[in-house]
């Protein structure tokens, strides 16, 4: 079972906006970790669930896929009924021959499940700071906590906090045969900008990707300040590129391995076999001498495009798993062992 929102924050399935953020400031004051020396661990868990479940019922577009799906539906990218191609924010093509995703960068984790902002900047953006800030509670305030950490690395300036906000990653995820080829995606980021009084507005923007024949997962698309800026200076986002599982071959470097199923004719009498590429292309693969079980084959240029040598290939690389019969005939098995004999 996932988290219940409702009974995190007191509230009822019906609450306003209102009693939401009554509940949450109650809450928030209650168990922030800087009120709870003794057993801060425990606190941080608290206050990091009450921060997470204010912000998703908080948000119309959340809350309708929670209360549809529960917690597991909303982070797990379960879309809700009614959006543009059934997805929250909006998806649909962006024009340009790509393909397009939503996510909001400081939100959801991929592109349509949910990953909680930091709890200190939901609160912050209720209180207008940090714990500090607010008269009569003690604590440190919001700036000091950064500016903490940059004096134990060495790194401030005339008192104030030069730290980089942190970057956003989010993951690309590509077919093999959008990697081989390249392709191009667009997607659609939702901006957060904190401004005077602890307001908060929304842009959106979107941003092209241009995944180039060959690249490797794991390869980082870095798009500067185009993240959430919550009073910090604003995020970079980072793609990093995925590869989907493919139905027939598996990557490894440069080269492409794929099984070859053969009947126990076809290992001792030969075969001539078709393989689609990734090209759309189709080879034949022929062979008329004895094929052992596991044996491997190479076949030069038929793999991967190498993304540094745009007109070099890696090796497709084929193990053969031979099929063996279940039974045998007596009949059978008299050719079989007359064949082998002579």
């Amino acid at each position: 079972m996932g988290k219940d929102y409702y009974t995190i924050l007191g509230v009822s399935k019906s609450a306003s906006e209102d009693e939401l953020k009554k509940a949450y400031r109650k809450l928030a004051l209650k168990w922030h970790p800087d009120r709870h020396a003794d057993d801060k661990q425990d606190a941080e868990v608290k206050f990091k669930n009450i921060s997470e479940a204010y912000e998703v019922l908080s948000d119309k577009q959340k809350r309708q896929i929670y209360d549809t799906y529960g917690e597991e539906g909303l982070k797990g990218g379960v879309p809700p009924s009614g959006g543009a191609g059934g997805f929250p924010g909006g998806m649909g093509n962006m024009g340009g021959g790509g393909t397009t995703f939503s996510f909001s960068s400081g939100g959801p984790g991929g592109f349509a499940g949910f990953n909680p902002s930091n709890p200190e900047d939901i609160f912050a953006q209720l209180f207008g700071g940090g714990l500090g800030g607010l008269s009569g509670m003690g604590g440190r305030t919001r700036s000091s906590q950064f500016m903490d950490t940059d004096n134990d690395m060495g790194n401030h300036h005339g008192g104030m906090s030069s730290r980089r906000p942190n970057e956003v990653t989010r993951p690309l995820a590509c077919t093999l045969e959008e990697i081989y080829n390249g392709c191009t995606k667009k997607l659609k980021v939702i901006r957060r900008v904190l401004g005077q009084g602890g307001a908060v507005s929304t842009s959106d923007k979107v941003l092209q990707v241009d995944v180039k024949p060959g690249w490797k997962a794991g390869t980082k698309i870095r798009f500067q300040n185009e993240g959430d800026d919550m009073g910090h200076g604003a995020q970079d986002i980072v793609f990093v590129l995925e590869e989907k599982p493919h139905a027939l071959f598996k990557r490894d470097g440069d080269d492409l391995k794929v099984d070859m199923a053969l009947t126990l004719e076809e290992a001792l009498c030969g075969f001539k076999k078709p393989i689609q590429l990734l090209n759309g292309k189709t080879i034949q693969v022929n062979n008329t001498s004895i094929v052992k079980p596991g044996q491997v084959s190479r076949m030069a240029g038929y793999g991967m495009r190498i993304s540094r040598q745009p007109n070099s290939f890696g090796a497709l690389v084929i193990t053969y798993k031979i099929q063996f019969p279940t039974s045998l005939t007596l009949n059978q098995k008299e050719k079989i062992h007359e064949a082998l004999t002579q």
